[in-house]
């Protein structure tokens, strides 16, 4: 999450952006409970365990949808998963 915060930058002050060195397509979605949940209802993660192969599957995946900026759909993933409760 802290690498997110530094890399990405955004308009919503979310995301500061300061670190330049690394580029947002070289980094992998966390993954929590809520994000974990929702990218499995979605079809994104197939594995059945929590662990490091399944936030490269899930990053991978999220590559389809934007191959520079994958990671910034985390934040909508945990949302939706906020929101679901389930």
């Amino acid at each position: 999450m802290f690498l997110r915060w530094m890399v990405r930058k955004d308009t919503q002050g979310v995301d500061f952006g300061i670190w330049s060195n690394i580029r947002p397509a070289q980094l992998v979605c966390p993954c929590d409970v809520h994000v974990e949940r929702v990218a499995r209802r979605l079809g994104l993660i197939q594995r059945k365990t929590s662990g490091w192969q399944t936030a490269l599957e899930l990053t991978r995946n999220l590559r389809q949808f934007d191959a520079e900026d994958p990671i910034k759909y985390d934040l909508a993933l945990f949302g939706l998963g906020l929101e679901q409760k389930a």
